[in-house]
C-alpha cells in the first residue's frame, strides 16, 4: 500500500528543539486531505548551521537523508536560512525542492516594498548578502542585522524575543523596512509575538516555504 505523500521539512542541524519548533510552526498548514508534513532533523549535522564550513560538511548527509525518504516525498523544504544543499537536492530528486531563504525573501517581496532580515550572528550576514545578490533582490533589501545569539541560545524564548524586537525596531525605524524576515529556522516560534511588537508583517520563512510547497503539490507544479 502506498503511503500518503509527504512534504519533508529537512532541518540540516541536529537540534531536536529547533525541529520541534518547526513542527509547531507548520501545524496550521496540515490539511486533512493534503500531503502530510514531516519535520526531520539531521543527526549528522551541526548543533547549529553557523558557518560555511558547517554548510559544506552537512550537504552529503542532507542528500542521503532526502534520498532515504524519496519514495513518498511530494516536496522537500530545506529549513535553514542559508539554503544548504538546495541545488544538490534539486539535482538529486524530481519533486519540488524549496529553500526557506529564497522562498521567505520572495514572500516578503509580496508583503512590502523593503524587507529587513533578522540574522543570528554578524558572521551570517555576508553569506546572506551574497545570496541576495545572486537572487537579484538587493535593491529591495533595507538591511540585514544580527541579534548576536547562537542557534542554541534561541531556546531562551524571552531573551530571543527581546533581541528580535530591539533589532526589528531598528530595521523598521532606521532602515525603512516595512516587512521583516526571520533569518534563522530556530526563530520559528517568534513570528506572532514579534509581529505584534513591531506592527509590520513578519515572515517566518519555514511557514512561508511550506505554504508554497503545499500549493505546488496541490496544483501539480
Amino acid at each position: 500500500m502506498n503511503r500518503r505523500p509527504h512534504i519533508y521539512v529537512l532541518n540540516p542541524n541536529s537540534s531536536q528543539i529547533v525541529t520541534d519548533g518547526l513542527d509547531r510552526a507548520v501545524q496550521p498548514l496540515r490539511l486533512a486531505d493534503g500531503p502530510a508534513i514531516s519535520c526531520l532533523r539531521l543527526p549528522q549535522g551541526p548543533a547549529g548551521v553557523q558557518s560555511q564550513t558547517d554548510i559544506d560538511t552537512l550537504i552529503p548527509h542532507l542528500r542521503a537523508q532526502a534520498l532515504s525518504v524519496q519514495e513518498d516525498a511530494a516536496a522537500y523544504v530545506v529549513a535553514c536560512f542559508s539554503d544548504p544543499g538546495l541545488y544538490t537536492l534539486r539535482e538529486a530528486v524530481d519533486v519540488p525542492v524549496l529553500g526557506i531563504a529564497e522562498t521567505g525573501v520572495l514572500t516578503a517581496l509580496t508583503l512590502g516594498q523593503r524587507f529587513g532580515v533578522l540574522s543570528i550572528l554578524q558572521a551570517s550576514i555576508p553569506r546572506h548578502l551574497r545570496y541576495f545578490g545572486a537572487m537579484g533582490v538587493t535593491d529591495r533589501l533595507a538591511a540585514d542585522l544580527a541579534i548576536n545569539m547562537s542557534v542554541s541560545e534561541l531556546a531562551d524564548k524571552q531573551r530571543t524575543l527581546q533581541g528580535l524586537t530591539e533589532v526589528g525596531r531598528r530595521l523598521r525605524d532606521e532602515h525603512g523596512a516595512d516587512v521583516v524576515v526571520l533569518g534563522c529556522a530556530g526563530m520559528a516560534s517568534q513570528r506572532e509575538a514579534l509581529e505584534q511588537a513591531l506592527g509590520i508583517a513578519v515572515v517566518e520563512p519555514t511557514q512561508a516555504t511550506v505554504a508554497v510547497a503545499l500549493g505546488r503539490c496541490l496544483l501539480g507544479w
